[in-house]
């Protein structure tokens, strides 16, 4: 059996994510690096309270196979362009060295549909940079999943967010498979399929290939 590590379980998909690792007879133990512990029990859990500016300082006594990655926030909700690189750049790639370093074999990570290093769009242009930071860490396995607009049960009110997810479902018919808004469990199942597949390589995701 595995071990798996994730950072941003407290989050949308990563909520849904640790839910099904939890479920799965493939993990003996699932590691969650959080800044403070969130409400949730479970034989298999284990929580660490770290300090994410100091990543690579971190003692954590445990190796791992796998780890999961769904950090992310928002520039609004971040207060700055800088403070949305910090937590969607930064803070994924000094978890992935970290995580490297610990001798885990496959990393999996939430990105953006649209996501660019030459683009023009400062988001996208972020995802972009971190997708391919990530690729310079040589794990034998990288998975990058660019989700279109997400669904499902968010803790936090975002009214453009709501109206957006309301109207992709109403005309769902007319919009493409790549664009389609899609619910987080199914980006957390697809993530864990890809984790439990085999062979080693880059494997990279767009929306329409997380919908099945």
């Amino acid at each position: 059996m595995k071990t798996a590590v994730v950072a941003g379980a407290s989050g949308l998909v990563g909520s849904a994510l640790v839910s099904l690792l939890l479920e799965l007879p493939h993990y003996a133990e699932v590691h969650l690096l959080v800044r403070k512990e969130i409400g949730l029990t479970h034989p298999k859990l284990i929580q660490h309270v770290v300090d994410f500016d100091k990543m690579q300082s971190l003692e954590l006594g445990f190796q791992a196979v796998d780890a999961f990655c769904t950090l992310g926030t928002t520039i609004a909700k971040a207060g700055s362009r800088e403070a949305f690189k910090l937590v969607d750049h930064d803070y994924v790639c000094s978890f992935a060295k970290k995580t490297f370093s610990m001798g885990v074999t496959g990393f999996y990570v939430v990105s953006s549909m649209g996501a660019n290093p030459t683009s023009a769009v400062f988001y996208n242009k972020v995802k972009g940079e971190m997708e391919e930071d990530l690729k310079k860490c040589n794990f034998p396995r990288l998975g990058i999943f660019r989700p279109s607009l997400l669904l499902g049960p968010r803790t936090e009110k975002r009214a453009g967010e709501k109206f957006a997810g309301w109207l992709m479902k109403t005309l769902n018919f007319l919009i493409p498979a790549k664009y389609k808004a899609i619910h987080v469990d199914k980006v957390a199942r697809r993530m864990i399929e890809v984790a439990l597949g085999k062979g080693n390589g880059i494997f990279v995701l767009e929306s329409d290939k997380l919908q099945g």
